[in-house]
């Protein structure tokens, strides 16, 4: 029986035969006068009736009714449901097998909703696979490597073993750091430009706005590639036209990109060459794959269009569902060559590396010896000593120390060590403007640079 494969990443909803993308479509649903429509088309309706629309059902799957009353008595499963339909009338309705690439968002209560929903609509689900190992094809050698994909409401890191195959050793899922608020911040930034070179608004109607959002991947797509994007928006016979620099729509979305950007650097122990595996999504934001080499390092491998369901396609083709149900692969064997890294030579400028942890009003310098953070350190560290009544702080809990031309803190507690916010893996890297927490609440520390000539 044929096979095809779906990535369920409802940033676009992916469904691959082996003649290429056959459907690539929103986790979007509209209702309008009893009518469910799904994908592009209610996409295409976002602005002009927002309250109308969902964009949360594949994130959030269950079968209990939605809050919103405009949508009856119809669930997230309802919704999906429709969206599956949907999807398979555009590969023509035959009788197939799928093999389905689930992301990260999606746990093993969502997946068993996901399994009954097919079911009532006639889909043949053969195999789950963990969307990070399908898209993971080859070895990247001498290297610790993690897949980034981003959806709508949240962008997925995992970081991956590669002990002989492909295998997720751990997955974090960033929640409200997907496209959807990506595009909020661009509209609003783009908006605002047109009103201050042209007087137009493209936000004071509803028809206008849903025009922005149409343009706005194209725009998006310039800003990768140009410094400066001309705007042109026409609305009534008349074309309104700005232009804005993209800097300006890479500033715009960088507290989010500054999310992914903390969290991918607390994956990486200090001692490891990052390779960044990215979908073609990242890799389509301008300004993310810049900004990710810049403040991680390592290598970035932009994956094609389709990669993640090509990759399942590929190596999970003629497998029979087992007796006993469906079951999520989470490790598979690679397909391609092996990619060698070379470990590059590590090189900061002076500006980024700090030179001083800051620590209420007083600058320890980090040099070659390490500097113990704890509630009770040995008479021969060096040491910045805590009070003991924090909740989560270990007697000798981290240091920090210059390794090269590298600051370095090491985590020996079991509570954990928090850089921006986030749990590092046993040692990273620290940058000037790092924030670092031990404790609950816990106590802050600020890296900084100082000019040595006037001391500390």
């Amino acid at each position: 029986m044929p096979q095809l494969a779906t990535h369920l990443n409802d940033a676009g909803i992916t469904l691959l035969s082996d003649q290429g993308i056959v459907y690539r479509e929103p986790g979007f649903a509209i209702l309008n006068d009893e009518q469910l429509t799904t994908g592009d088309a209610a996409f295409g309706q976002a602005r002009i009736s927002p309250r109308r629309i969902q964009h949360r059902y594949w994130s959030a799957l269950e079968s209990k009714p939605l809050a919103d009353q405009r949508f009856g008595h119809l669930s997230a499963a309802d919704l999906v449901s429709r969206q599956l339909e949907q999807m398979w009338a555009a590969a023509g309705n035959a009788e197939r097998q799928l093999i389905v690439a689930v992301p990260a968002y999606m746990d093993a209560t969502n997946l068993g909703l996901l399994l009954g929903v097919a079911g009532e609509v006639g889909l043949s689900f053969v195999t789950l696979v963990d969307a990070a190992v399908a898209a993971t094809r080859r070895e990247y050698k001498d290297a610790v490597l993690v897949h980034v994909d981003i959806g709508l409401h949240g962008s997925m890191l995992s970081r991956m073993n590669q002990a002989g195959q492909s295998q997720v050793e751990q997955s974090e899922v960033l929640q409200d750091c997907g496209v959807h608020a990506l595009y909020n911040a661009w509209i609003k930034t783009v908006a605002e430009t047109f009103v201050q070179q042209s007087r137009f608004d493209p936000l004071h109607t509803a028809v206008t706005e849903q025009i922005l959002l149409n343009k706005l991947g194209k725009w998006l797509a310039l800003a990768s590639t140009e410094d400066v994007v001309e705007l042109e928006l026409e609305f009534d016979g008349i074309k309104h036209r700005a232009e804005i620099e993209s800097l300006s729509l890479i500033a715009a979305a960088a507290p989010f990109y500054q999310v992914i950007v903390s969290k991918l650097r607390a994956l990486y122990r200090a001692d490891e060459v990052p390779a960044i595996q990215i979908t073609d999504r990242v890799a389509r934001l301008p300004g993310l794959a810049d900004m990710l080499k810049a403040r991680v390092g390592g290598e970035i491998f932009a994956l094609e269009p389709g990669a993640t369901a090509r990759g399942a396609l590929a190596r999970c083709r003629d497998r029979e569902a087992s007796a006993s149900g469906v079951s999520l692969l989470r490790q598979l064997p690679w397909d391609q060559a092996a990619f060698v890294l070379e470990r590059p030579e590590i090189e900061k400028t002076p500006g980024n590396v700090p030179t001083h942890v800051l620590y209420k009003t007083t600058a320890y310098a980090i040099d070659s010896v390490p500097l113990v953070v704890g509630s009770q350190t040995a008479d021969s560290d060096r040491s910045v000593l805590l009070g003991g009544d924090m909740p989560g702080v270990s007697r000798r809990h981290c240091s920090l120390s210059r390794v090269g031309r590298q600051c370095v803190v090491e985590d020996h507690s079991r509570y954990g060590t928090f850089v921006n916010g986030h749990r590092i893996n046993g040692s990273t890297v620290l940058q000037v403007g790092d924030s670092l927490r031990v404790g609950s609440p816990g106590y802050e520390f600020q890296l900084i640079t100082t000019d040595e000539d006037h001391g500390a």
